[in-house]
């Protein structure tokens, strides 16, 4: 025969609320008074509510307020769960908003560097090195640059290259262990 106190070994955490989870979409059993109410938070507050107006028409006091501490009891609870939904979803807006404004400072930093950049490059270019030959005014539309090297490459234009002749290869070392080809029986 088993002890009571094996028996009762799983039953530790029986009573307590089960914390986390979405409390206003869960289902619960509400033993009451007249039986078991079955529902979601909001379903069992208006179970209840309904039941107190019930008990109120028919004159019975005590169980009008026993169905209306039973509603009390989950409009608490509904109350509690939007509060904690509430604050996490304030959480979750404030953590985007820094997000996003990190977002935007690493975004106008970049556009900063990128304005720099380009302003050096619009230096650099506007100072001629003497690496680079003057431009005439009639090249003015044009963006190409003439180069010596450019113009040797249009005076003198590459004769065609000629195929490619193979070397003849060695002669292969016959060997004592090498079979002996018709050819070098003759």
């Amino acid at each position: 025969m088993r002890s009571s106190k094996s028996r009762s070994r799983g039953n530790k955490n029986r009573n307590i609320r089960p914390s986390g989870g979405n409390i206003i979409n869960r289902v619960f059993d509400s033993s009451g008074p007249d039986g078991k109410v079955r529902g979601t938070p909001q379903q069992i507050i208006e179970k209840y509510n309904q039941l107190h107006r019930d008990a109120v028409l028919s004159g019975d006091r005590v169980d009008a307020e026993n169905f209306a501490q039973h509603a009390e009891h989950y409009t608490r609870l509904l109350a509690e769960a939007n509060r904690e939904v509430e604050s996490k979803r304030e959480e979750q807006e404030e953590q985007n908003r820094q997000r996003q404004a990190e977002r935007d400072r690493q975004n106008e930093r970049d556009r900063e560097r990128q304005d720099r950049l380009k302003a050096q490059e619009e230096a650099a270019n506007e100072q001629p090195s003497m690496d680079q030959p003057m431009m005439d005014d009639d090249d003015q539309g044009s963006t190409l640059v003439d180069t010596p090297e450019a113009a040797q490459q249009e005076a003198a234009p590459k004769p065609p290259r000629k195929p490619r002749q193979r070397k003849p290869r060695p002669p292969v070392d016959a060997g004592p262990e090498a079979p002996e080809t018709p050819e070098a029986a003759e």
